[in-house]
């Protein structure tokens, strides 16, 4: 299947519930946002707020006790809903890209950073395996790993977890997808190399028209990479607005409870 136009996503009215033990949680309701093309949207809260389940739901990666209740999602103008599971998968690994919070969900232990990298852009861009191997080192040195050539050859067991986070960041920009969620990539790292990762996402938005769903609880990142911003508390989205007007002129009280925890 073809894909067209699918650089930008609109979730209209999603509602997202858990099985549980003690009966149905609703975790996310009727949550609505758009992110355009070649623009970045934060989608910004606490803890519990629902803004991992949203992003999962998108990605069609709920865990077996949850599911969408209601709800539509589109990526340009195709419902991704309506694709069939092949569809789906295909979609997620050409098209959509995740970068997880927890990167031990996206790296296989068996194989090294290196066979993974190669594998994955050699299938997704069609290129050499020469060409795939220059991509990824350059993926690497992007996200501030210089010894890129050592580091292919290694495992990531062999990593500290700031590093397998970087590397997941670099695999995920060697596919170059067409649209990108980014679920708290640079809580582990340290501020120098944040930057380097939030610089890099902004490039990749604007050059490569790519638009971005930014999943974070921290204003400051929101300020350096946003052009929209999306305010979730309790599963609903209180508070939907350009950067400027959230910091300048916020209009709910937990936004403005956000924000006047970080001056």
């Amino acid at each position: 299947m073809e894909f067209r136009d699918n650089r930008s996503l609109k979730i209209r009215d999603l509602h997202v519930e858990f099985k549980t033990k003690g009966g149905i949680i609703s975790a996310v309701e009727g949550v609505s946002l758009e992110v355009k093309r070649g623009k970045v949207t934060a989608l910004v809260g606490e803890s519990g707020s629902g803004k991992s389940v949203t992003s999962l739901a998108v990605m069609n990666l709920l865990p077996p006790n949850a599911k969408v209740r209601s709800g539509e999602i589109f990526l340009g103008e195709m419902n991704v809903q309506k694709l069939t599971s092949k569809e789906r998968q295909e979609l997620n690994g050409t098209v959509m890209g995740m970068i997880f919070q927890d990167p031990s969900t996206s790296l296989d232990p068996l194989y090294t950073v290196g066979n993974q990298m190669i594998e994955g852009i050699m299938q997704h861009q069609r290129i050499g395996k020469k060409e795939a191997y220059d991509q990824a080192v350059s993926c690497l040195k992007a996200v501030n790993l210089q010894d890129s050539e050592l580091l292919m050859r290694k495992y990531p067991f062999e990593l500290s977890g700031g590093m397998c986070q970087r590397v997941m960041i670099a695999i995920t920009m060697g596919l170059k997808p067409s649209f990108l969620i980014a679920d708290e990539p640079t809580t582990a790292l340290d501020v120098t190399v944040q930057q380097q990762i939030l610089t890099e996402i902004y490039r990749m938005s604007r050059e490569e028209e790519m638009g971005v769903l930014f999943i974070t609880h921290d204003l400051g990142v929101v300020a350096e990479i946003a052009d929209d911003v999306c305010i979730m508390q309790d599963g609903k989205v209180v508070e939907n607005a350009e950067v400027n007007t959230i910091f300048e002129n916020p209009q709910h009280a937990y936004t403005k409870k956000l924000l006047n925890s970080i001056l």
